[in-house]
């Protein structure tokens, strides 16, 4: 299966966090090419409550903070990020993520900094 840039599916999760889904028909794995400009999200963390993330930095520098593990990131970098675990994003990155089962917006939420 191929899927063409012009068919992706563009998301603004925040102005400083844009992603382009890749609309395989997949339930059990998609992608998405991800940027990030700035910090995401302004404030407190976000989590996905059913999907495993593959995180592969193709260009950039910043950081991930997961939970309370801060994570450098550059080009060539990848970070396995497992459900129900809060994060965010500061940089400027661009990112390839693969997920499983297949992302979908309704299990990405937004959780308040403790």
């Amino acid at each position: 299966m191929r899927i063409k840039k012009d068919d992706r599916v563009r998301y603004e999760n925040s102005p400083k966090c844009i992603a382009y889904e890749y609309p395989l028909g997949d339930k059990d794995i998609n992608v998405a090419y991800i940027e990030i400009n700035g910090r995401y999200p302004d404030k407190g963390f976000v989590t996905n409550e059913a999907v495993k993330e593959i995180l592969f930095v193709v260009e950039g520098e910043g950081k991930i903070v997961i939970e309370d593990e801060e994570h450098e990131l550059k080009e060539g970098d990848v970070v396995l990020l497992l459900p129900k675990k809060k994060y965010f994003f500061d940089g400027k990155l661009k990112l390839v993520v693969p997920c499983s089962p297949a992302w979908y917006p309704e299990q990405h939420k937004n959780v308040e900094q403790a």
